[in-house]
């Protein structure tokens, strides 16, 4: 009788798995990030693609850590926004940091940004890249970086909403963007899986 028990659970194990496989096998959106196959490597050092992010409500910007103008500002923006969304949606979220200067970002540098910044939680990824893959990603996001000194660079000032799916919702512009009008549609992606 134990070993028909026994057997029972096994197959009972095998098909609840095989569902669960059935269901991560759903067919991207071919506008999707999450079909962009670079690698990154996170704050934690893990080696990560935009794939692993898939499931969650994304708020994206592109900064680099040695910034002392524009980037402040951005992260400033992308903390009031974090501040705004709904608390019971914060699970359901993650607040992207995309470096357009890895040689410099590296995983270690990262983590020590996050920390100065109070940006330490679970939906704080900040995430660097090779610059191929730096370069192809700015791309999907129309987002325009380029080196102008060894220390600086002149970058757009976009932040990027996409869905769980990795569709693009919404992107804003500038410094001067409206944190409450972002959060809110942070807030209707959670709620619909899009704007």
């Amino acid at each position: 009788m134990k070993k028909i028990f026994l057997l029972l659970t096994s197959c009972l194990v095998l098909l609840t798995s095989c569902k669960e496989d059935k269901k991560d096998e759903t067919p991207l959106p071919s506008d999707s990030i999450f079909n962009l196959q670079t690698s990154w490597q996170n704050q934690d050092n893990e080696t990560i693609k935009l794939n692993d992010l898939k499931g969650k409500t994304l708020v994206v910007v592109m900064i680099y850590t040695s910034c002392k103008v524009a980037c402040p500002i951005l992260v400033s923006n992308m903390k009031k926004i974090e501040q705004k969304i709904n608390p019971s949606d914060l699970s359901k979220v993650s607040l992207v940091l995309v470096s357009i200067d890895p040689k410099t970002d590296t995983p270690e540098k990262l983590t020590s940004f996050a920390k100065d910044n109070n940006m330490e939680g679970d939906q704080w990824i900040f995430l660097r890249g090779d610059e191929k893959s730096t370069q192809e990603f700015a791309n999907v996001l129309s987002m325009k970086y380029k080196k102008i000194s060894p220390l600086d660079f002149s970058h757009s000032n976009i932040i990027t909403i996409f869905s769980p799916d990795g569709r693009m919702q919404s992107q804003e512009e500038g410094l001067d963007v409206k944190t409450d009008d972002i959060a809110a549609k942070v807030g209707e992606v959670v709620k619909y899986g899009k704007l």
